[in-house]
């Protein structure tokens, strides 16, 4: 893995956060992990080193989150590398889902994130490096029916990374944001995915949906652990994507939505191009 760094995990207490954290500990790197609950998050590693900085964090705090970073910074001197991987699924209509149940899912998926990188930007500047690795999902290129709040705020984490990347290169700063596919984690488990509470019965097409996704909990395809590996693989490259998509079936997505996009904006180019003044 090369030189050792710090790095700066959030959601690290299952799933792929927990992948990166144990290969990364293992590999003798510097980790700081963060999690609502510190004692779940410590009993998921039990992993005792000085090079492990576990952290109690409410994302959606700004005040918490800075806390965070300068704890890192005053144990490790330094981060190199920001991980986004808190977030959770949250599934059924727009009509289905309440304000607040949409206003959680954005200030754990999208704000937290926002807030991370808020407040650790001003020591990645000051250090003219850093790499951040932001986890979005397939969903977020090419969403499925039932999940719309989902593939809007994981769309919004995409975006973002975009024009992050573009914002912070001039301080020798990376921005990756990475398209995860269904991956053998504890996602479809309710303690990672909310379903409406107020589920509408003419929706037949979004129950169904629902139906299908719960039931490939323990078989989807994706190994979290390869995951996790493509992913710190990143931070050795020197010129790492901006998207990297992780999972036969997002390539597959991905590139199904590309193909359908383009057709439909040239199936439409005489409309667009019709707008403008006259020459």
């Amino acid at each position: 893995m090369g030189k050792k760094k710090v790095w700066f995990i959030t959601g690290a207490s299952k799933g792929l956060g927990l992948s990166l954290v144990h290969q990364l500990l293992n590999a003798g790197q510097y980790v700081a992990a963060t999690s609502r609950n510190i004692d779940e998050l410590k009993k998921a590693v039990a992993i005792g080193t000085e090079k492990f900085l576990p952290l109690a964090v409410d994302l959606g705090n700004e005040q918490s989150v800075e806390e965070a970073i300068k704890a890192t910074v005053t144990k490790f001197e330094r981060i190199d590398v920001l991980i986004n991987n808190a977030g959770y699924g949250i599934g059924g209509s727009i009509e289905e889902l309440t304000d607040a149940e949409t206003r959680n899912s954005f200030d754990v998926n999208v704000f937290g994130t926002l807030n991370v990188i808020r407040k650790a930007s001003p020591y990645l500047r000051e250090q003219r490096s850093g790499h951040i690795i932001n986890i979005a999902s397939i969903a977020g290129i090419a969403g499925a029916t039932g999940w719309a709040i989902y593939a809007a705020a994981k769309s919004a984490v995409i975006a973002l990374s975009e024009v992050l990347a573009e914002d912070l290169k001039e301080f020798g700063i990376k921005v990756t944001v990475v398209a995860p596919g269904a991956f053998r984690t504890s996602f479809l488990t309710p303690e990672s995915l909310v379903l409406t509470s107020n589920p509408i019965a003419e929706y037949e097409a979004i129950r169904a949906t629902h139906t299908r996704y719960l039931k490939m909990d323990g078989e989807q395809i994706g190994d979290p652990e390869k995951a996790a590996a493509a992913m710190i693989s990143l931070v050795s490259m020197p010129n790492p994507p901006i998207h990297l998509l992780l999972g036969k079936d997002a390539f597959q997505r991905a590139n199904t939505k590309i193909e359908a996009l383009a057709k439909e904006i040239n199936d439409w180019k005489a409309i667009s191009i019709s707008t403008d003044y006259d020459n």
